[in-house]
């Protein structure tokens, strides 16, 4: 069956004015358009493959053949990637988190205010393009904050992402141009912790 787009979960001028409406348009259904249409012609290549829902792909990567392997990545992690971004932002969120996730979030790093600063720092130091995550760290147990290049995917190392913070210049640069910093201050307004919470529960659970 072949990967679809997602439907946005609000409008594109939603997440307004912590992040543009013309910023949502093109990154939802050109960008990650993109990463899908060119997931779904890699995998044309390696029907054994191609059944695989998009999370059960990346976390078993390897088993991807190495003639396409390095485009499932790109674009199977860009597409994951991007779904999991539109559903952890919402208008009218943000916000200290409370419950599971904040108690997880305070057990792991102190408090709300060394995450977000770690979560920061991840941000501003990923050279070039990739993504700043918080996930599940199945081994340990616990919430860690990691940061990864590219569109490569938290799935592939064995955790799951619970939110993450997109830093490819096409999320923020017709807004923030290259304030990298302002547009992850700004991003804390939108994040969907109610959202997050619930991930964290399924990932627990091992779901």
């Amino acid at each position: 069956m072949a990967h679809t787009l997602p439907a946005l979960p609000y409008d594109f001028k939603a997440l307004e004015p912590h992040i543009d409406a013309q910023t949502m348009e093109i990154h939802s259904q050109r960008h990650h358009k993109a990463y899908v249409d060119n997931l779904n012609k890699a995998l044309e290549s390696a029907p054994d493959q191609a059944a695989k829902d998009i999370v059960t792909l990346l976390r078993e990567i390897k088993t991807v053949p190495d003639a396409v392997r390095q485009a499932v990545i790109n674009n199977g992690g860009g597409h994951h990637n991007h779904a999991l971004f539109w559903e952890v932002m919402a208008p009218s969120a943000g916000g200290e988190p409370t419950g599971a996730i904040g108690d997880a979030i305070k057990a792991a790093f102190g408090d709300f205010a060394k995450f977000k600063d770690t979560v920061k720092q991840n941000a501003l130091t990923q050279f070039g393009s990739g993504w700043s995550w918080l996930v599940w760290d199945p081994a340990g147990a616990k919430v860690a904050a990691v940061k990864k290049p590219n569109q490569d995917s938290p799935l592939m190392d064995g955790h799951v992402p619970l939110l993450g913070c997109d830093v490819w210049e096409h999320a923020y640069y017709l807004k923030y141009q290259n304030k990298r910093a302002d547009y992850v201050d700004a991003w804390w307004n939108v994040v969907n912790w109610k959202k997050v919470d619930e991930l964290l529960a399924k990932a627990k659970a091992g779901k």
